[in-house]
């Protein structure tokens, strides 16, 4: 008994110790209150707002794999005689790049898993960006006050792709050496200042002896500075602004509903971390990836078949292959279409209307709102279809990237597939186009019938009269959540009169973009439920 007293007083002094020297510290630095908000941040329990965790997660991975693999690599184009442990290659010449790529591999315990956990991480980071992205895009959460945020991460996903070239532009094989092949002439694609800004870059004409040196410090210093910098703008934002969230029973555009930072969420999180680290690992080991050795050093005046970029930037290769040979003469300069608009001017165009895409959607709805609430892709038919369109184009011009290699898989021809290709760049978006809003709209149509008739309970009644007639209940609360909490902008009407054509083009768009729709017959209690659960946050009181 004495004892348990003692042990009591002794927690409790420790305990009065505890407190009065963090009350000392708080004073000094008012963290606590900050700290006790953190760890009670609501985080909504959905699997769709694991993709950007998944994304964070690699870049972990990608930084630890990183960091080990920069004390053994050795960059540089300087030529050495290779009598490494890979005894195919051993009396070969080859750059010290490639030299320390094969001495990793085969030299170093445990590098070629390093290696190839790199690799996988990359892909899987890259990946992660860009379903994260299509996420945000189908749900609308790129909507005021999220704008900022929706940037943040298209600029992360140009630099991610950026990173990745860079990365495997490093081992100076002879696949990467055809890649910097094709960059190179990207560069020299540029009108006035192509030539000048390729023998800046490349240390004079192709191969150069400079570009090797100068990507490895890019790749391990300039964009992973960029890259932690803007995951942590974007964490910050995500925090500062808190999730968006699905429509449900107590979830409002006022409100997070959630589990808490801590506990729930942190160990949630930790267990994702421990299964990317995981399933990456088991990728390293399993699958193989990148085998440099099999490729053989990079020689200027040699190319190999079957030269296949990463997936990312395979679009980019797709456009090369389908652009026409078109060139233009204009006063003794060659300027080639056939690189500078699909390698210059399409990815330009491509990343610059993303940027703007939230600009463009709030000057059609002229809504200045804050939104909360994800949209559901099937109530937004329009850009929904838009979305879906984009990936069909971007199958396409993925799959002309390899229209080599699925001609002689197939023993078809390169030039009637290439021709096919090209039609299915311009068809084959509209048709997902046309397919995926109608699609939203018999979905929509449904969900009235749902409404206004009831779920099918799978019995049958048979009437007075001798008929059959299938048994309806209501939907759930649940369902009537998802069904009725739609946010739905008004078209703009058509000006009267004489207007500004400015005018007269937004209200066309506006009409297009929004018209289109099914409407529901809640009852008034439930309209009068849904505009209190989408009533504007009161930022006077928050």
């Amino acid at each position: 008994m004495l004892f348990r007293r003692r042990r009591e007083q002794a927690h409790r002094v420790a305990r009065e110790a505890a407190s009065t020297g963090f009350d000392v510290l708080d004073r000094r630095l008012p963290l606590a209150e900050a700290v006790k908000q953190l760890l009670r941040k609501a985080f909504p329990d959905h699997w769709s707002f694991l993709l950007g965790e998944i994304a964070l997660y690699s870049f972990v991975v990608l930084l630890l794999t990183g960091s080990w693999l920069t004390l053994f690599f050795e960059p540089g184009t300087h030529q050495v005689v290779y009598e490494g442990g890979y005894v195919p290659l051993q009396g070969v010449r080859m750059s010290q790049a490639y030299a320390s790529t094969l001495h990793i591999s085969f030299g170093v315990r445990g590098g070629l898993l390093m290696r190839q956990m790199h690799h996988w991480a990359a892909v899987v980071f890259v990946a992660a960006i860009g379903v994260h992205m299509l996420r945000v895009f189908f749900t609308g959460a790129f909507r005021r006050p999220r704008e900022g945020n929706w940037m943040t991460g298209i600029t992360l996903l140009i630099l991610a792709l950026l990173e990745g070239f860079a990365g495997y532009s490093l081992p100076d094989d002879l696949l990467s050496g055809t890649g910097l092949r094709t960059a190179n002439t990207i560069v020299e694609s540029i009108p006035v200042v192509g030539t000048y800004l390729a023998f800046f870059l490349w240390g004079g004409a192709f191969p150069g002896t400079l570009l090797n040196s100068r990507l490895y410090i890019v790749h391990v210093l300039f964009v992973p500075g960029l890259l932690i910098a803007l995951v942590t703008v974007h964490l910050f934002l995500v925090v500062y602004l808190k999730h968006t969230q699905w429509a449900g029973r107590g979830r409002t555009n006022r409100n997070a509903v959630g589990q808490p930072m801590f506990p729930q969420f942190t160990a949630k999180t930790t267990g994702l971390f421990l299964s990317v680290f995981g399933v990456l690992t088991v990728l390293g080991t399993l699958a193989q990836v990148n085998p440099v050795w099999l490729y053989g050093p990079f020689r200027a005046d040699q190319a190999s078949t079957d030269a296949q970029p990463d997936w990312y930037v395979g679009f980019l290769e797709g456009a090369l292959r389908l652009m026409p040979p078109w060139e233009t003469s204009v006063a003794g300069h060659t300027v080639s279409w056939n690189v500078l608009l699909p390698a210059v001017v399409l990815p330009g165009v491509l990343f610059g209307l993303l940027f703007l895409y939230p600009v463009f959607e709030r000057w059609l709805t002229g809504d200045v709102g804050e939104h909360h609430l994800c949209d559901r892709p099937r109530d937004k038919p329009v850009r929904t279809a838009f979305g879906v369109a984009g990936i069909v184009w971007y199958g396409v011009l993925l799959l002309a990237g390899g229209n080599d290699v699925a001609a002689f898989a197939f023993h078809a021809s390169v030039n009637a597939l290439t021709w096919i290709l090209r039609v299915a760049l311009f068809v084959a978006p509209v048709l997902a186009f046309m397919v995926t809003k109608r699609f939203c709209l018999a979905l929509q149509a449904h969900e009235r019938r749902l409404l206004t008739r009831g779920r099918e309970t799978g019995e049958v009644r048979q009437t007075v009269y001798g008929g059959i007639e299938p048994g309806h209940a209501p939907v759930s609360t649940g369902r009537l959540y998802r069904f009725l909490v739609r946010d739905l902008p008004r078209p703009i009407p058509a000006p009267r009169g004489e207007a500004p054509r400015h005018v007269r083009l937004r209200s066309a768009l506006s009409r297009w973009y929004f018209g289109r729709r099914v409407t529901l017959a809640p009852t008034l209690n439930e309209s009068e439920h849904v505009k209190e659960i989408q009533a504007q946050p009161d930022r006077r009181s928050s």
